[in-house]
């Protein structure tokens, strides 16, 4: 579709109402035809790679899809027009579980059911108008993606950076399947209601856990993050610094290793506690204990949980002897807080000064033994609640006494090693990374088990290893391991009978390079070096809060790995990064309890009620929309109603996009208004206009000015305050009269500024105003410096040090300018006739102050 063939008059009469659904489909064919967005390599453009994080193919866009997908699309356009080369794709995140659920509930294979909603999001998306280079999508569930990831792997493995160990899981004994902490219910399995149980599994690990100090260290180089996600970083990351203290077990050799940050506070100690789990536990014979090691082995516990639950435990019979004193004694409890994937799975207990430990030793009735007072000597009643600063004096510890607390950990671990009791140890809370799935919707891992050769890695030119399709879904087990045929394979290596591995990668596998592979998505190997040379790293990256820790955490990882391996050669995926904020709107409930949709509402003036019913409806707060409180808006209906436009205005004009928005009727109705304005605008021209054909200058400053700070707006991601500004320009139009050539001037850089935000409509108004090239090949406009500079400026004028008055003069006026016209004002020149000036104090465009 040739741009001429778009031209039509400002004032065809049937163009005079604003039609967004007519617009938006033209523009968005002209954007198709011409290949708008599509991309390659430019080495004499600077490039930028803008990429939002890729949906799960749930087979519905929601509102809050559509705010982070907009915001992307407003940085990709921005700066498209402002000179660079531009890579903004899109894909689809598409294994995990609630494709085999659908398959056990509704008989459908997980690959028709994942594939049906990306063609049903796809046709959502469309209509938008997102600036994706479309040749570049991807789904990971695709052979040709996943195998490049099985090969990455069998590289990992070569490197020593994948593994495998036993470690505890979640296991629903009739579904036969691991479960995440979150399927558990009291005990029990989500979906089959059976008792978990807590046993070891033979899983594959990725090795993070040897990168601890690069992830931590270069997050001192993500300049452009948001400070809360570098801070969720390194608290996951977790590096202490602290020891390792040996606790000898009461007539025995055996010792109970504890890690603790915290040996300031060893003579505090009243107790130890261990995990369920524990190998010191194998000599302990009581019913007690056995049953209390069973009641733990049914409760998933990750450490997130283990902040809130009720605190319990059971004295195991032994006791361990004070590190620093063999005199103390210190009885041993298994404590449901402690777990043996963590630290060395027990811990020295100080219940004056740890809240955890505290509420356990009220329970069990333990001592209470405070060692650190405050500096300023408060009284602390420690029974009724610990002393958990960490600056403050010893006391009641001997050697330590009388020291800071910072003091007294150095002091603590040198006699430990003194007495060769314990060491100084740094430790992460950071731990290998588990990605062993049971499921079948997910990438198969690519190895083999041979009973002569052990573990082997599929050949490379086997890859892929791909999914059968002859699956039958009962909901029991992992349907690759019950499969009769598929699992059965000859030995790569000496070609007896083996078996596949049966688990799956951790969806988070492929989530944790997909944005490499946009740079090269046909390359037939996994990165075209040249291409992802040329792309990464990501410069700007878009995605929920929610993410900040596994997936970028995972992302940087891989990516550090992929460079160790030889895949790429960069250490960090995302120069910048903004989270954006959730979407929310009032919630409503019936009489009866239930949550109401907003259509079934109707509101007339305080009064809320049902709309079919006519009873009356309980308004709720404002919540993040969710499916369950029933509090959402379609899309689809916005788009249909209002245009795609709209909802791009709206989203991004209420707050700023790293806060919450509260939808609101009223807003989305107020942003159609607008548009429509600016419509008639350029339709219709105003008759208050001067026939005068030169430009008001005033009105020029105004126009650059907006030009300037719009740019700086966009560039910041104050994206509210750049529309707030453009319509501070029409408005300005509007209500002044100007030369036609001045209204138009303004108009044509009301709607080039406005372009990235509402594409559509600006695209169509600058065709209305008789250009010839469409605004998506159009420059970004620059502010002309000669109308940024203000010709005057307001000054303070002072007698004797005391304001007097604000006069206005003109820029960089001499001190007898100044003065001259400071006699002009009135309670000043008064003052002046009668009095003689001794001395004049002048600060150029600020302040004068005349000495009487």
């Amino acid at each position: 579709m040739l741009y001429i063939e778009l031209q039509i008059t400002k004032r065809q009469k049937n163009m005079s109402d604003y039609n967004p659904k007519v617009i938006e489909k033209k523009w968005q064919e002209y954007w198709n035809q011409n290949n708008s967005f599509k991309v390659s390599e430019d080495f004499s453009k600077p490039k930028y790679f803008v990429l939002e994080m890729f949906p799960y193919p749930s087979g519905r866009v929601h509102m809050g899809h559509l705010r982070n997908y907009t915001i992307g699309d407003v940085v990709a356009r921005f700066k498209k027009s402002a000179g660079f080369n531009v890579l903004h794709p899109m894909g689809w995140d598409a294994f995990g579980l609630p494709a085999e659920n659908a398959a056990i509930q509704n008989n459908r294979q997980p690959a028709e059911w994942t594939y049906s909603n990306i063609e049903a999001m796809k046709k959502q998306l469309l209509p938008i108008g997102f600036s994706y280079d479309w040749g570049r999508e991807l789904a990971t569930c695709d052979a040709d993606y996943y195998k490049h990831e099985q090969a990455m792997f069998i590289d990992f493995y070569t490197a020593g950076l994948a593994y495998q160990k036993e470690s505890i899981v979640n296991w629903d004994p009739v579904d036969q399947t691991v479960l995440a902490n979150e399927q558990v219910e009291n005990g029990r399995g989500w979906r089959s209601g059976a008792l978990v149980e807590r046993k070891k599994l033979k899983q594959w690990f990725l090795k993070i856990t040897e990168y601890a100090d690069e992830l931590l260290e270069d997050l001192n180089k993500l300049k452009n993050w948001p400070e809360k996600v570098l801070t969720m970083q390194k608290n996951w990351i977790g590096k202490s610094e602290g020891a390792v203290v040996k606790f000898k077990v009461e007539n025995s050799e055996q010792y109970i290793d504890a890690y603790t940050t915290r040996p300031d506070t060893l003579f505090g100690a009243s107790y130890i506690g261990v995990a369920y789990d524990h190998p010191i536990l194998v000599q302990v014979e009581n019913e007690e204990v056995k049953a209390f090691i069973a009641e733990c082995a049914h409760n998933a516990v990750s450490e997130q949980v283990l902040e809130t639950v009720e605190k319990k435990g059971v004295f195991t019979g032994l006791y361990v002897l004070h590190p620093l004193d063999d005199s103390i004694k210190l009885p041993v409890y298994i404590a449901n807080f402690v777990l043996m994937d963590y630290g060395t799975g027990a811990i020295f207990a100080c219940p004056a000064h740890d809240l955890r430990d505290h509420e356990f030793a009220l329970k069990y009735n333990l001592p209470i033994i405070p060692v650190i007072k405050p500096k300023s000597n408060q009284e602390i009643d420690y029974n009724k609640e610990p002393y958990i600063e960490e600056d403050g004096v010893m006391f009641n510890s001997r050697f330590l006494d009388g020291m800071n607390s910072f003091a007294a950990k150095k002091r603590a671990i040198e006699e430990l090693e003194r007495l060769k009791q314990g060491e100084g140890k740094v430790q992460y809370r950071l731990r290998d990374w588990g990605v062993s799935r049971q499921r079948y919707w997910g990438c198969p891992i690519p190895m083999i088990y041979c009973d002569d050769c052990g573990v082997v890695p599929v050949p490379k030119e086997h890859l892929p290893v791909k999914l059968p399709e002859d699956v039958n879904f009962t909901g029991k087990g992992n349907p690759l391991s019950n499969h009769p045929t598929w699992k059965h394979v000859n030995c790569p290596k000496c070609g007896k009978g083996a078996t596949r591995e049966t688990d799956t990668f951790d969806t988070f596998f492929e989530s944790s390079w997909y944005f490499a592979r946009f740079c090269s998505p046909q390359s037939e190997e996994a990165f075209d070096r040249n291409q992802v040379d040329y792309w990464l790293p990501v410069d700007q990256y878009i995605g929920g809060i929610e993410h900040a820790v596994m997936h970028l955490l995972y992302s940087r990882f891989f990516t550090k790995a992929l460079k160790q391996c030889g895949y790429l050669n960069l250490s960090e995926p995302f120069d910048r990064l903004l989270t954006q904020g959730m979407i929310c709107h009032e919630t409503y409930k019936d009489e009866k309890g239930n949550w109401l949709y907003p259509e079934e509402v109707k509101k007339e003036g305080n009064k809320v009620y049902h709309s079919s019913t006519k009873e009356e409806v309980v308004l709720g707060r404002s919540e993040k929309m969710s499916k369950s409180k029933k509090n959402v808006v379609d899309p689809d209906s916005i788009v249909e109603k209002y245009g795609a436009d709209t909802a791009r205005f709206f989203l991004l004009s209420d707050s700023p996009p790293d806060r919450d928005l509260e939808w609101t009727d009223t807003g989305i109705e107020g942003s159609y208004k607008y548009l429509s304005k600016l419509y008639k605008m350029v339709l219709e021209i105003n008759p208050a206009l001067s026939s005068n054909p030169t430009h008001d200058e005033k009105a020029l400053k105004v126009i650059h000015k907006t030009i300037r700070d719009v740019t700086d707006f966009l560039e910041h991601f104050h994206f509210n305050k750049a529309i707030a500004k453009i319509r501070e320009l029409t408005n300005y139009l509007s209500s002044n009269s100007l030369s036609e050539a001045t209204y138009k001037l303004g108009l044509e850089t009301a709607i080039r500024l406005l372009n990235p935000i509402a594409p559509h409509v600006t695209e169509e108004l600058w065709c209305i105003l008789g250009n010839e090239n469409a605004l998506i090949n159009i420059a970004w406009p620059e502010a002309n410096p000669k109308f940024l500079v203000d010709d005057n400026v307001t000054i303070a004028v002072q007698l004797n040090g005391k304001m007097r008055g604000i006069m206005e003069i003109k820029l960089n006026a001499t001190e007898e300018e100044t003065l001259a016209q400071a006699k002009l004002l009135g309670n000043i020149g008064s003052v002046l006739e009668n009095s003689e000036i001794k001395k004049v104090i002048h600060v150029p465009n600020k302040i004068i102050n005349i000495i009487l």
